[in-house]
């Protein structure tokens, strides 16, 4: 469901954004409240999150319920991804090297190698770091999951096209910026980067997240 901060959070980074960055302020009081929708921190949002990688978001989500469908309805489970012959998983539209990524990433699940409840309890950095040591587990994947799985303030997807296609428009910028400049042009919404990353994402599709 969408989440809402509690008012006086909500204020306090509406305020510190306006006040730092009036360009994006103007993208704020466009957009109105932050209601960024919240997925759980688990095996299925992160098998998710693969899926997306590199795809439309319309085929994805396809490509997505087909997979759920097949291993049996509701959230996406270690055990009935591994029940999933490849071959089968490759008729729902998966690419190999995705299956194998699922598939390793399910049974590290199950071996307990990859605890999903003990990432709530680690840092940013530390996070990013369990995430990306997984196999087909990148830097824009592990973003992801911070900001949408585990609820993190202060994060900023400088490798994600959108973001950097919205800081053109925004700022006038002749080329897309490079990730490298996208966080130095960052750093002033300090400490609130999900929120200002989410108004960014906002500018391009007034309704995705919602």
């Amino acid at each position: 469901m969408p989440f809402r901060m509690r008012p006086f959070r909500m204020r306090k980074a509406i305020l510190a954004l306006e006040e730092a960055d009036p360009l994006l302020g103007a993208v704020i009081g466009q957009v109105g409240p932050y209601r960024i929708r919240y997925l759980p921190p688990s095996f299925d949002t992160l098998v998710k999150s693969i899926v997306f990688q590199q795809l439309s978001g319309r085929v994805a989500g396809a490509i997505f319920a087909r997979l759920r469908e097949a291993a049996g309805g509701g959230e996406l489970t270690p055990e009935a991804l591994l029940r999933l012959p490849p071959a089968r998983m490759r008729k729902l539209g998966l690419s190999r090297q995705k299956i194998a990524y699922a598939r390793g990433i399910a049974a590290q699940a199950l071996s307990g190698e990859l605890d999903f409840g003990g990432l709530r309890s680690l840092s940013d950095e530390e996070a990013i770091r369990v995430l990306t040591g997984l196999k087909g587990v990148g830097e824009w994947t592990a973003h992801m999951f911070l900001i949408f799985a585990l609820r993190r303030k202060d994060v900023l997807p400088a490798g994600d096209l959108g973001i950097q296609a919205a800081v053109k428009k925004l700022y006038g910028l002749p080329a897309m910026p490079k990730p490298r400049e996208l966080e130095r042009l960052g750093e002033k919404w300090r400490p609130w980067r999900t929120v200002a990353s989410w108004y960014l994402w906002r500018t391009l599709e007034p309704d995705a997240n919602l």
